[in-house]
Protein backbone atom coordinates (compact mmCIF):
# COMPACT_ATOMS: atom_id res chain seq x y z
CA UNK A 1 0.00 0.00 0.00
CA UNK A 2 1.28 3.08 -1.16
CA UNK A 3 1.86 5.76 2.04
CA UNK A 4 0.61 8.91 2.04
CA UNK A 5 3.24 11.09 3.89
CA UNK A 6 1.37 14.32 5.09
CA UNK A 7 3.31 17.08 6.92
CA UNK A 8 1.02 19.54 9.41
CA UNK A 9 1.10 23.12 9.86
CA UNK A 10 -0.58 24.25 12.32
CA UNK A 11 0.35 26.71 15.84
CA UNK A 12 -1.46 25.02 18.31
CA UNK A 13 -0.04 22.37 19.64
CA UNK A 14 -2.53 19.98 21.48
CA UNK A 15 -4.33 20.64 17.82
CA UNK A 16 -1.55 19.59 15.89
CA UNK A 17 -1.37 16.82 18.06
CA UNK A 18 -4.69 15.47 18.30
CA UNK A 19 -4.75 15.66 14.13
CA UNK A 20 -1.83 13.79 14.19
CA UNK A 21 -3.02 11.26 16.22
CA UNK A 22 -6.75 10.78 14.15
CA UNK A 23 -4.43 11.00 10.74
CA UNK A 24 -2.73 7.89 11.67
CA UNK A 25 -5.26 5.88 12.32
CA UNK A 26 -5.51 6.13 8.44
CA UNK A 27 -3.21 2.97 7.87
CA UNK A 28 -1.82 4.70 4.12
CA UNK A 29 -1.49 7.92 6.11
CA UNK A 30 1.88 8.68 7.68
CA UNK A 31 2.61 12.17 9.35
CA UNK A 32 6.40 12.54 8.62
CA UNK A 33 6.82 16.40 9.86
CA UNK A 34 5.07 19.15 12.04
CA UNK A 35 5.58 22.99 11.96
CA UNK A 36 4.37 25.82 14.18
CA UNK A 37 4.66 28.26 11.75
CA UNK A 38 4.81 29.07 8.46
CA UNK A 39 8.70 29.70 8.28
CA UNK A 40 9.46 26.40 9.36
CA UNK A 41 6.68 25.05 7.21
CA UNK A 42 8.29 26.30 4.09
CA UNK A 43 11.91 24.82 4.91
CA UNK A 44 10.33 21.47 6.32
CA UNK A 45 8.59 21.26 3.43
CA UNK A 46 11.41 20.92 1.02
CA UNK A 47 13.71 18.45 3.48
CA UNK A 48 11.04 16.28 3.84
CA UNK A 49 9.19 16.82 0.49
CA UNK A 50 5.60 15.19 1.78
CA UNK A 51 3.08 14.72 -0.74
CA UNK A 52 0.43 16.42 0.98
CA UNK A 53 0.71 19.86 3.35
CA UNK A 54 -2.28 20.06 6.10
CA UNK A 55 -2.24 24.04 6.34
CA UNK A 56 -3.64 26.41 8.63
CA UNK A 57 -3.89 30.09 7.23
CA UNK A 58 -3.34 31.82 10.92
CA UNK A 59 0.15 31.62 11.50
CA UNK A 60 3.28 32.76 13.79
CA UNK A 61 6.10 34.32 11.78
CA UNK A 62 4.70 33.56 8.00
CA UNK A 63 1.24 32.87 7.60
CA UNK A 64 0.08 30.34 5.65
CA UNK A 65 -0.65 32.07 2.83
CA UNK A 66 2.34 33.25 2.32
CA UNK A 67 4.05 29.60 3.08
CA UNK A 68 1.40 28.14 0.34
CA UNK A 69 2.90 30.38 -2.00
CA UNK A 70 6.52 29.41 -1.34
CA UNK A 71 6.05 25.64 -1.03
CA UNK A 72 4.30 25.28 -4.47
CA UNK A 73 7.44 27.58 -6.41
CA UNK A 74 9.48 25.27 -4.36
CA UNK A 75 8.13 21.92 -4.85
CA UNK A 76 4.75 22.33 -7.02
CA UNK A 77 4.26 18.29 -6.62
CA UNK A 78 3.16 19.19 -3.27
CA UNK A 79 -0.72 19.40 -2.96
CA UNK A 80 -1.54 21.92 -0.13
CA UNK A 81 -4.67 21.27 1.64
CA UNK A 82 -5.92 24.45 3.64
CA UNK A 83 -7.85 23.66 7.21
CA UNK A 84 -8.68 26.77 9.12
CA UNK A 85 -11.70 28.53 10.64
CA UNK A 86 -11.33 31.24 8.29
CA UNK A 87 -13.75 31.22 5.02
CA UNK A 88 -13.37 35.33 4.61
CA UNK A 89 -13.39 35.56 0.67
CA UNK A 90 -9.86 37.02 0.30
CA UNK A 91 -8.42 34.27 2.66
CA UNK A 92 -10.11 31.66 0.04
CA UNK A 93 -8.99 33.35 -3.06
CA UNK A 94 -5.76 34.47 -2.45
CA UNK A 95 -4.65 31.25 -1.01
CA UNK A 96 -6.44 29.03 -4.34
CA UNK A 97 -4.39 31.43 -6.11
CA UNK A 98 -1.23 30.66 -4.69
CA UNK A 99 -1.97 27.07 -5.56
CA UNK A 100 -3.68 25.28 -2.68
CA UNK A 101 -5.46 21.98 -4.04
CA UNK A 102 -8.53 22.61 -1.33
CA UNK A 103 -9.48 24.72 0.98
CA UNK A 104 -11.69 23.26 4.06
CA UNK A 105 -13.28 24.40 7.21
CA UNK A 106 -12.28 23.04 11.01
CA UNK A 107 -16.07 21.73 11.15
CA UNK A 108 -15.18 19.31 8.90
CA UNK A 109 -15.28 15.42 10.16
CA UNK A 110 -12.25 13.13 10.70
CA UNK A 111 -13.35 10.92 8.05
CA UNK A 112 -14.00 13.39 5.74
CA UNK A 113 -10.78 14.94 6.31
CA UNK A 114 -8.99 11.76 5.56
CA UNK A 115 -11.27 11.30 2.57
CA UNK A 116 -9.89 14.67 1.67
CA UNK A 117 -6.27 14.35 2.16
CA UNK A 118 -6.55 11.06 -0.20
CA UNK A 119 -8.47 13.25 -2.70
CA UNK A 120 -6.08 15.88 -3.31
CA UNK A 121 -2.94 13.83 -2.95
CA UNK A 122 -4.82 11.60 -6.53
CA UNK A 123 -4.98 15.11 -7.66
CA UNK A 124 -8.50 15.53 -6.77
CA UNK A 125 -9.82 18.82 -5.94
CA UNK A 126 -11.20 19.57 -2.58
CA UNK A 127 -13.37 22.48 -1.31
CA UNK A 128 -15.86 22.88 1.70
CA UNK A 129 -19.48 23.09 0.40
CA UNK A 130 -19.66 27.11 2.37
CA UNK A 131 -16.80 28.07 0.12
CA UNK A 132 -17.38 26.34 -3.46
CA UNK A 133 -19.64 28.47 -4.61
CA UNK A 134 -18.22 31.45 -4.21
CA UNK A 135 -14.82 30.44 -4.95
CA UNK A 136 -16.55 29.33 -8.83
CA UNK A 137 -19.05 32.74 -9.01
CA UNK A 138 -15.27 34.84 -8.47
CA UNK A 139 -13.13 33.36 -10.78
CA UNK A 140 -15.67 33.26 -13.37
CA UNK A 141 -16.63 37.05 -13.21
CA UNK A 142 -12.88 37.74 -13.59
CA UNK A 143 -12.86 35.74 -16.29
CA UNK A 144 -15.15 37.62 -18.16
CA UNK A 145 -13.67 39.64 -21.24
CA UNK A 146 -10.46 37.61 -20.63
CA UNK A 147 -8.82 36.69 -24.24
CA UNK A 148 -8.90 32.62 -24.67
CA UNK A 149 -5.65 33.26 -26.92
CA UNK A 150 -3.24 31.48 -25.20
CA UNK A 151 0.09 29.47 -25.80
CA UNK A 152 -1.31 26.43 -23.98
CA UNK A 153 -3.36 24.21 -25.99
CA UNK A 154 -5.39 21.51 -24.70
CA UNK A 155 -6.90 18.91 -27.01
CA UNK A 156 -11.01 18.82 -27.65
CA UNK A 157 -11.04 15.63 -25.13
CA UNK A 158 -8.78 17.09 -22.46
CA UNK A 159 -11.07 20.31 -22.57
CA UNK A 160 -13.82 17.66 -22.23
CA UNK A 161 -12.48 16.00 -19.07
CA UNK A 162 -11.57 19.32 -17.39
CA UNK A 163 -15.58 20.37 -18.23
CA UNK A 164 -16.57 17.63 -16.57
CA UNK A 165 -14.09 17.65 -13.45
CA UNK A 166 -15.01 21.55 -12.90
CA UNK A 167 -18.20 19.56 -12.24
CA UNK A 168 -17.13 17.75 -9.30
CA UNK A 169 -17.03 14.09 -11.55
CA UNK A 170 -14.44 11.95 -9.67
CA UNK A 171 -12.22 9.68 -12.19
CA UNK A 172 -14.44 6.76 -12.70
CA UNK A 173 -17.11 9.24 -13.34
CA UNK A 174 -15.92 10.55 -16.15
CA UNK A 175 -15.05 7.34 -17.29
CA UNK A 176 -18.27 6.16 -17.33
CA UNK A 177 -19.78 9.61 -19.19
CA UNK A 178 -17.11 9.24 -21.68
CA UNK A 179 -16.78 5.51 -21.99
CA UNK A 180 -13.13 5.45 -21.68
CA UNK A 181 -11.33 3.68 -18.83
CA UNK A 182 -10.12 5.44 -15.77
CA UNK A 183 -6.53 4.66 -16.54
CA UNK A 184 -7.36 6.87 -19.79
CA UNK A 185 -9.26 9.80 -17.53
CA UNK A 186 -6.02 9.64 -15.28
CA UNK A 187 -3.61 10.00 -18.60
CA UNK A 188 -5.99 13.01 -19.97
CA UNK A 189 -5.51 14.67 -16.39
CA UNK A 190 -2.07 13.96 -16.20
CA UNK A 191 -1.81 15.56 -19.80
CA UNK A 192 -3.70 19.05 -17.96
CA UNK A 193 -1.65 19.14 -15.47
CA UNK A 194 1.50 18.81 -17.05
CA UNK A 195 0.14 21.80 -20.27
CA UNK A 196 -1.16 23.89 -17.12
CA UNK A 197 1.38 23.51 -15.39
CA UNK A 198 -0.58 22.62 -12.20
CA UNK A 199 -0.80 19.74 -9.93
CA UNK A 200 -4.43 19.23 -8.93
CA UNK A 201 -8.09 19.82 -10.29
CA UNK A 202 -8.57 22.55 -8.05
CA UNK A 203 -5.59 24.84 -9.87
CA UNK A 204 -6.53 23.62 -13.31
CA UNK A 205 -10.40 24.27 -13.20
CA UNK A 206 -8.90 27.72 -11.58
CA UNK A 207 -7.07 28.24 -14.50
CA UNK A 208 -9.40 27.44 -17.07
CA UNK A 209 -11.73 29.80 -15.14
CA UNK A 210 -9.03 32.74 -15.43
CA UNK A 211 -8.55 32.07 -18.69
CA UNK A 212 -12.24 31.95 -19.43
CA UNK A 213 -12.09 28.61 -21.15
CA UNK A 214 -14.84 27.71 -18.95
CA UNK A 215 -17.75 29.66 -17.77
CA UNK A 216 -19.46 29.26 -14.59
CA UNK A 217 -22.31 27.12 -16.48
CA UNK A 218 -19.34 24.35 -16.73
CA UNK A 219 -19.33 24.06 -13.33
CA UNK A 220 -22.75 23.19 -12.17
Amino acid sequence: MHEIRVMLVEDHVLVREGTRELLERAEDIVVVAEAGDGEQAIALAGQHDPDVVLMDIALPKVDGLEATRQIKAHNPGIAVLVLTAYDDDQYVFAVLEAGAAGYLLKDVGAEDLIKAIRAVNAGESVLHTAVARKVTNYFARRAAGTSTEDVVELTDREMEVLRLAAQGNRNRDIADMLTISIRTVQVHMGNIFSKLGVASRTEAVLYALRKGWLSLEDTV
